[in-house]
């Protein structure tokens, strides 16, 4: 028998400065992932999941995310509508110096779907935290995003890091999909499945051993 999940909706960081700042999300293209996540908020809303609202701050002198910033306000998607809880951070990880795990644990949810900003940075950390406390977490990938980065180590375009860490993580940390499966799965009551690590390298193994 399967068990209908406990799931709520994490909006992490979906701010200006991500939009209109200057730390512009590439991949996917931001207006795509805006309203998608604007979809997942009133999906859930409509199935009473609760949101969560997660707001990157830094002190007032900072690059980027400065407290009382244009940059650093919710981007209007998110500041529009209704939440549930909202959580001010200076980590990547939301559950870093938050209340967060005692919200969850405080309403006893066991799933955790993720939107917002950045896939391979707070979106990441997020994942892993919640899978290593035991969590289920969803992450949706047209509802995230990556910009490009280049510095001593190399060069990673927005798109190789958005789907690099998108594989990863279905591999082993959560179940990644696209907005319209998590609606449906949500409207359902049904959960979502990942992968596996074992069953994801077997897989790139045989297409690498057809010259794919």
């Amino acid at each position: 028998m399967t068990t209908s999940p406990r799931r709520a909706l994490i909006v992490i960081d979906v701010q200006n400065e991500y939009v209109t700042g200057d730390l512009p999300i590439e991949y996917p293209p931001v207006q795509v992932s805006l309203a998608n996540i604007g979809r997942a908020i009133d999906a859930a809303h409509a199935q009473h999941v609760p949101v969560i609202v997660v707001q990157h701050l830094s002190p007032p002198d900072a690059p980027l995310f400065a407290r009382s910033s244009e940059g650093a306000a919710l981007h209007p998607v998110v500041a529009s509508r209704a939440y549930d809880h909202l959580i001010e951070k200076s980590l990547p990880s939301s559950f870093a110096g938050t209340d967060l795990a005692d919200w969850l644990a405080a309403r006893e949810i066991d799933t955790l779907a993720v939107v917002g900003y950045m896939t391979q940075n707070c979106n990441i950390s997020t994942v892993l935290h919640a899978s290593h406390a035991g969590m289920k977490v969803e992450v949706l990938s047209d509802a995230t995003g990556a910009p490009s980065y280049e510095n001593e180590a190399g060069y990673a375009s927005a798109e190789e890091t958005h789907r690099t860490f998108s594989v990863v993580m279905h591999a082993r940390f959560g179940a990644v999909v696209g907005t319209d499966d998590w609606i449906a799965a949500v409207n359902d009551g049904k959960p979502i499945a990942g992968g596996s690590i074992a069953a994801s390298n077997k897989k790139a193994r045989s297409r690498a051993a057809l010259g794919a």
